[in-house]
């Protein structure tokens, strides 16, 4: 007779803390305590919630949120600090009843991050977040507590960026790149989710590993907003939950030494975008900081779309700023490496930090969160008639809009409510993105393979 075994898909649990908040003042444990089911409460569950679903083959954080609608995240005083008592958690987070090492890891990372971004970057006053100084030493402070800028050896962290939904023959190329870079002692940053953001890391897993590097950094960078629909991958061991988008993308840009682009979506051309708006700004124009693009062969037209577009709008001086590599996963990494170590003899020559670059020139229009409605997307400014810089800033938005409408829960229930949202611009500009978005489309680069793309937006040209 045959027996079959259930496994559950929910799980209860009482977990300890590991790898942060092992030890807590009685103050930061009433501060904790004292949020109860309001305050901090649904910002927590919700990133926790998306850290214990890593794993899962869902974009749609609503999806998430509705299948685990019980599930629920308590603190538990303890004499030595706290514990989480949790209720109806994803199955995938425990191995025979016990929460994973990792998971567990990035659970109390959540907890970290939330609770000290409340509780010193905003309410403490210490920051006026108006002002563009101040912003950065935010960012500078939330990494800070992260234990991010403790490392002591030669500048070695690679930002990767890419697609979350891409196909297994880029996938696999970026597995390569990242082994690339591992044999060359090189560590990896990037947005922690799956797609482009987990292949590198997991080939440079393998590179540290056979040249006896150990541990590797695997830096996860994220925010609340995005957090739900590109939950952690396994192989990150250092997460941060930046409190926006533009300061998660501020973070990238100063921890990291060099940058590589693999395919990717509409999330990706907002990175390129707010990549080189910085780049190209005056006071950055001496600033070493290697950036390629690549992609296997069967990505080349992918590329030529995007070095198009990049020439058409923001000119020629773009791609100044970047290279472009096919199919070549070695030329990649020894470019990074090489460009590392012009990095690191400018920082030495101007006395910056090997850790955080305090001499990146950030302009205000890129720091400033972006509250995407209907009525801010319709205002962007996507004109010819005005500095190159400033169009690139607003097509980072409108590529910021598109990602919001595509997979966070708020932009998903506007656009039910409301329609999609509404680009308005030149003739010439609006031809260009529809162009490159429909390219998007066609490719399965606005949603995983298999789910039929309903665009969130409209273009309307002038």
């Amino acid at each position: 007779m045959e027996t079959s075994i259930v496994i559950p898909e929910f799980v209860d649990a009482r977990v300890a803390p590991r790898g942060a908040l092992e030890s807590l003042s009685q103050e930061e444990i009433e501060k904790l305590l004292s949020s109860g089911q309001g305050g901090l409460y649904p910002l927590f569950r919700q990133c926790a919630l998306a850290v214990l679903n890593a794993g899962s083959h869902t974009d749609d954080a609503r999806e998430i949120f509705d299948k685990f609608r019980d599930f629920d995240i308590q603190i538990v005083r303890h004499a030595w600090g706290v514990k989480l008592e949790i209720k109806n958690a994803p199955a995938m987070a425990f191995v025979d009843g016990h929460m994973i090492r990792g998971t567990k890891e990035l659970l109390f990372a959540v907890l970290r991050d939330v609770v000290y971004t409340a509780n010193e970057i905003v309410e403490s006053g210490r920051f006026d977040l108006a002002r563009p100084q101040s912003i950065t030493n935010a960012v500078f402070h939330i990494l800070r507590n992260a234990r991010l800028l403790d490392h002591k050896s030669r500048p070695n962290l690679v930002v990767c960026w890419g697609g979350h939904s891409i196909s297994r023959e880029e996938y696999e190329y970026t597995k390569k790149v990242g082994y690339e870079l591992g044999l060359r002692a090189l560590d990896v940053c990037t947005g922690c989710g799956p797609g482009a953001m987990k292949g590198p890391m997991k080939g440079a897993t393998i590179g540290h590993s056979k040249q006896r590097i150990a541990p590797g950094r695997y830096v996860g960078l994220t925010e609340p907003g995005i957090i739900a629909a590109e939950p952690p991958n396994p192989i990150v061991n250092h997460l941060v939950i930046m409190p926006d988008i533009e300061k998660r993308l501020e973070a990238f840009v100063r921890l990291g030494h060099g940058l590589v682009v693999f395919p990717g979506g509409v999330g990706t051309a907002e990175e390129i975008f707010y990549l080189l708006g910085i780049l190209l700004d005056p006071a950055n124009t001496d600033q070493p900081f290697p950036v390629v693009l690549t992609g296997p062969r069967s990505s080349a037209a992918y590329f030529e779309q995007i070095r198009r577009f990049l020439v058409n709008t923001v000119g020629e001086v773009a791609m100044s700023r970047l290279q472009i590599v096919i199919d070549d996963p070695a030329e990649v990494a020894r470019i990074m490496d090489r460009g590392i170590d012009d990095v690191r003899e400018y920082r030495r020559r101007h006395s910056d930090s090997f850790n955080f670059n305090w001499l990146l020139r950030v302009d205000p229009e890129f720091q400033r969160p972006f509250e995407v409605t209907h009525a801010s997307m319709r205002t962007l400014r996507l004109h010819r008639d005005q500095p190159a810089h400033e169009l690139a800033a607003d097509l980072r938005r409108a590529f910021s809009g598109i990602v919001t409408g595509n997979v966070k829960e708020p932009g998903i229930r506007a656009i039910e409510r409301h329609g999609p949202f509404e680009l308005v611009g030149d003739r010439s500009v609006m031809d260009m993105l529809d162009d490159l978005l429909s390219g998007f489309v066609a490719q399965q680069r606005m949603k995983l393979p298999g789910s039929a793309y309903v665009p969130c937006y409209r273009l309307v040209k002038e």
